[in-house]
């Protein structure tokens, strides 16, 4: 087997046995994949996971920047108590179309919330209408704007806080400094803050497996 087609059948053996997807989780894949929507969620086992940190941080308020067909937000909802409150941000109208109707069959609509526009317009109104801080947030939309979307993490979070970055890797081009794409030079500024923020501590993991080569960064917010 190739390379990556060894990490291909690791993945599918972890997710057999670790984080099998159900009815309503493929379902949210199947009815994403036919509305047109790009294959680029999270997989079954990188849904687990955030399952599991929301889990561990005891969350009760997740913050989702980019919802795509709600595929991570139900395995991110399903951590929550039963009063607990999750807001998704999307830009695309027709993704929050296909989210609602996954989040909705998954019994979940009435804990979450997707909210439609600009996530950098979505923010600011966000943060006026004073929130409780979010235990969590995931962040997972346009990699041009990951230093403002971490900036505005950390508005509106608290101190044990966790703030998740999702695609850091970027095939390994993070590690080009002379790069003008916009993914990698947003990437860069963002894991360059999480560094350099005297609020934050984090890192960053490398990850291999059914989406290839990519990679997440953690940061606990401080205080």
């Amino acid at each position: 087997m190739s390379e990556s087609q060894v990490w291909d059948a690791v993945d599918a053996y972890f997710t057999e046995h670790l984080s099998p997807d159900d009815e309503v989780t493929a379902a949210a894949l199947r009815d994403s994949e036919a509305a047109g929507l790009p294959p680029i969620s999270v997989t079954a086992n990188q849904g687990k996971l955030l399952q599991l940190l929301a889990q561990v941080q005891g969350a009760r308020t997740v913050l989702e920047i980019g919802t795509l067909g709600g595929y991570s937000t139900i395995w991110l909802a399903r951590a929550l108590p039963p009063e607990g409150r999750l807001i998704s941000l999307e830009y695309s109208p027709r993704h929050a179309e296909v989210a609602r109707r996954n989040i909705a069959r998954a019994g979940l609509d009435g804990q979450v919330e997707v909210r439609v526009g600009p996530a950098l317009e979505s923010l600011p109104r966000l943060a006026d209408e004073n929130p409780p801080p979010f235990d969590l947030v995931f962040i997972d939309a346009d990699k041009g704007n990951n230093p403002h979307y971490v900036e505005w993490a950390l508005r509106l979070t608290r101190e044990g806080s966790l703030i998740v970055l999702d695609n850091v890797a970027r095939g390994g081009r993070v590690v080009d400094a002379g790069s003008t794409a916009d993914d990698v030079r947003g990437t860069r500024a963002a894991i360059e803050l999480i560094g350099s923020h005297p609020r934050l501590s984090g890192t960053a993991i490398q990850t291999v497996g059914g989406k290839g080569y990519d990679g997440f960064a953690l940061a606990r917010v401080l205080g």
